[in-house]
This record gives C-alpha cells, sequence and structure tokens, in this order.
C-alpha cells in the first residue's frame, strides 16, 4: 500500500478508446489524477459488435462496470462452428450455466459502442479523470521528472508518466518500440443490420462463425435481439496497408464464390461495410522505457481470431491497476511488474490468434483435418482446453510475476 508520504502520481493516458477508458477508470480509483487525450472530437467507439469471455467479465467486475455492462449485453448460450463449404455443423461448444459455474462468469457479445459507453459513463462521475478531445499526438518527450506530449495544434501536457492507450498505429510506441506494424493480408468487413433482414435460419442466438477456405463469416445478435453483427473476413488478393474505409459489396461478393448458399447470403443483407485490413505486430519482451508504458493494442495488437483484443486491454487496465497498488504507488517498480504479469500471456494470445486464423481458413486436406478435431471433443475437454484463457481474475493477475520474486528474494 502507499505509505503516507508518498505523492500520488499524475499520468496521462493517449488514446480514449475501451483500454484507456478502462486504465482511466482503473488508475482513478487508486486516487491518481489522470488526463485522457484521445485524437476524435468526441469521446466514442467506432466499430460494430465484439465478444466477452468470461476474462473480460472478471476485469469488468474489478472495475467496478460489471452490472452495467451486463446491461447492454447479449448472453449466449453456445458458440457454433459450421463449415461454409457445406453448411455441415463442425462442433457447438456450450457456454451455458455449466460454463459460467467453471470459470465463474458467462460468455457474452456487445456493441463496441454499449461497452465503451458503460465505462465513459463511470469515468465521468470519476473527478480524478480530465478527458480532452481532438488531440491527435504528435510527439512525445520524457525526462528526469515527467512526460511532455505535443499534439497536432501544438498544445502540450505535462504528468509523470504516460500510458500509450492509442492502438495499432500508437504513436507512442513508436517512441518506445519503434517496430513496423505486420500487416495480415486478411480483410474485415463490418456491418449491423435490424434483425428483420436477418435471414430466418440464420438468426441464432450465439456467436456463429462458418469457417471456408482463406475466408470465414460470423454472426450473433446485438442489443437485446434487435440488430445483428455482420463480420466476414478474406485473404486479399491485392497487397494491402492497413486501414479502415467503406467496403464494396462487388468486392466482398468477389471472395466467397465456393461456400454454400446459406452462408453467402449474409453477404448480400447490409447495405453497407465497413472494411478494415488487418495488422498485428510481433510480441515483444518489453514494452516500458523510464515513464512510459503500453496498454491493449499499442501493447500486443492481435488478428481477431480468438475474440481478445478488446479482453485483453481490460485485463491490463485492471493489472496495471493492481501493480500499482501492490508496488505502493511506485510507479518505476509497477511498470515493471505490469509488464513482467503481461508479456507472455498477451503473446500467447497474439500468436495463437495467427493459429486460430489458419485453422479457420483450412482448405483441401487441412480442411478435413480441422472439422476433425472437434469430433467427440465434450465440453469438459473444450473447458480444459480455454482454462488458461478464460481462467483469468484481478485476485491472480499478479500471481506469477510476484512468485517469481518472492523465489529470488
Amino acid at each position: 500500500m502507499k505509505s503516507d508520504n508518498t505523492e500520488l502520481p499524475s499520468i496521462l493516458i493517449a488514446g480514449g478508446g475501451i483500454g484507456g477508458m478502462a486504465a482511466a477508470l482503473s488508475l482513478a480509483r487508486l486516487g491518481i489524477q489522470v488526463t485522457v487525450l484521445e485524437q476524435a472530437a468526441v469521446m466514442g467507439e467506432i466499430g460494430a459488435g465484439i465478444q466477452l469471455g468470461p476474462n473480460a467479465f472478471a476485469a469488468l467486475d474489478a472495475l467496478g462496470v460489471g452490472a452495467a455492462v451486463r446491461d447492454r449485453a447479449v448472453f449466449t448460450e453456445r458458440l457454433v462452428m459450421m463449415d461454409a463449404v457445406d453448411a455441415t455443423e463442425v462442433g457447438t461448444f456450450e457456454v451455458g450455466e455449466p460454463f459460467r459455474q467453471r470459470f465463474g462468469n458467462p460468455y457474452a457479445v456487445i456493441h463496441r459502442a454499449d461497452i465503451h459507453t458503460a465505462i465513459l459513463e463511470q469515468v465521468k462521475k470519476t473527478p480524478q479523470v480530465e478527458l480532452v478531445t481532438s488531440c491527435h499526438i504528435d510527439s512525445v518527450r520524457q525526462d528526469a521528472t515527467g512526460v511532455t506530449v505535443t499534439d497536432h495544434q501544438g498544445r502540450t501536457f505535462r504528468a509523470g508518466y504516460l500510458i500509450g492507450c492509442d492502438g495499432v498505429k500508437s504513436v507512442v510506441r513508436q517512441h518506445v518500440v519503434g517496430d513496423d506494424v505486420r500487416v495480415s493480408g486478411h480483410v474485415v468487413y463490418r456491418a449491423v443490420v435490424p434483425a428483420e433482414r436477418m435471414p430466418m435460419p440464420l438468426r441464432m442466438n450465439a456467436p456463429v462463425v462458418w469457417v471456408g477456405p482463406n475466408c470465414h463469416l460470423v454472426h450473433y445478435p446485438l442489443r437485446g435481439g434487435e440488430q445483428y453483427n455482420l463480420v466476414v473476413t478474406f485473404h486479399s488478393r491485392d497487397a494491402e496497408v492497413w486501414d479502415v474505409r467503406d467496403g464494396s459489396k462487388e468486392e466482398v461478393l468477389s471472395y466467397f464464390t465456393g461456400i454454400d448458399a446459406l452462408p453467402r447470403q449474409l453477404l448480400e443483407t447490409p447495405d453497407n461495410w465497413r472494411r478494415w485490413s488487418t495488422a498485428d505486430r510481433q510480441p515483444v519482451g518489453n514494452w516500458t522505457i523510464d515513464r512510459i508504458t503500453l496498454l491493449g493494442d499499442a501493447a500486443h495488437p492481435m488478428l481477431q481470431y480468438l475474440a481478445q483484443g478488446a479482453c485483453m486491454a481490460l485485463e491490463d487496465a485492471v493489472t496495471l491497476g493492481e501493480a500499482i497498488r501492490h508496488c505502493g504507488h511506485d510507479m518505476t517498480a509497477a511498470f515493471s511488474l505490469y509488464q513482467r504479469s503481461r508479456i507472455a500471456r498477451t503473446a500467447r494470445v497474439v500468436l495463437s490468434a495467427r493459429e486460430m486464423g489458419r485453422l479457420y481458413h483450412a482448405s483441401g486436406v487441412e480442411r478435413l483435418v480441422r472439422n476433425d478435431l472437434w469430433k467427440g471433443r465434450d465440453a469438459n475437454g473444450f473447458y480444459d482446453a480455454l482454462q488458461w484463457l478464460y481462467g483469468w481474475t484481478a485476485a491472480t493477475c499478479l500471481a506469477i510475476a510476484t512468485n517469481k520474486e518472492q523465489q529470488h528474494a
């Protein structure tokens, strides 16, 4: 715990997305003064739906916003994998009551804006947090007493420490690590449609993934079943750069000629698509330099195949707060403990997501092998395989790192 003569640090957070808001709330709950610098003119989230595993709910509960997120989420009873080539079921994975008992929390889906709003509402009630919008960071400089951030308007912001939560194209990461993004060549189209536009056979209360050769499709309900989230992914035939823009129905239709008519209906359902050319980065062994550390996609951007990007950012935010608490507000020690507690776990998720993408997009004999992997696997086998991922809790988030410290004391 903080000693009475230890001055509370001040912290800048670059980025006001889910990770940045969660970090602001985590630190403010410790009494720390936080300034969030967001490049958008309005605090909010773009995108569509995301999936929340039990580990995400464990983090949300630790932040005090679990109930607010649950009020906005759709809870699912199963996860379904279908073969997009012949419309046969590859596997159904129950995430009902036995799953919730095993992991202590449910599996749910939610609109990105809804989870962001739930966290933002709590942040706005917290006097320790200042929100600054229209702040596009140009440069970062640190010295012996603090960190100075300059934005595109020439404004400067200074605090004792800086946390980079500014996404895949993080300016703060460029200062700390200086590496390049790894453009995957996989393109994601996303849309949200009213439930009445959804083909009747596909109106399932479950995240359903249709896996196909060099492609896959996903759908699940949002907002009490009033909407459906649609996501389709394909391997681009063109050289890609990381970007987000409007999609073309003609383009997406051209990549799904070899799939069954049932999932193909999804491609005709939206009027408009948003197109993401996806990227991640190679995992690194250090994302901290002195008074600056990274969190969320800035620290460990990942592909979407495990649906864990937002979940990992939430875990990061809680772990950082726990590290600061554990180290008595000694920020140098806390940053070190935080990243030691997170680097191996998040790297495993980054690499596992890449491998899951390969399984989803298998073709030929590999497709048959992929389908055989799930035959005969019962619920307990599924739960055991995911214990490492879904079994995370705030109470144990520092256990590995602190145990190693004690062994070497």
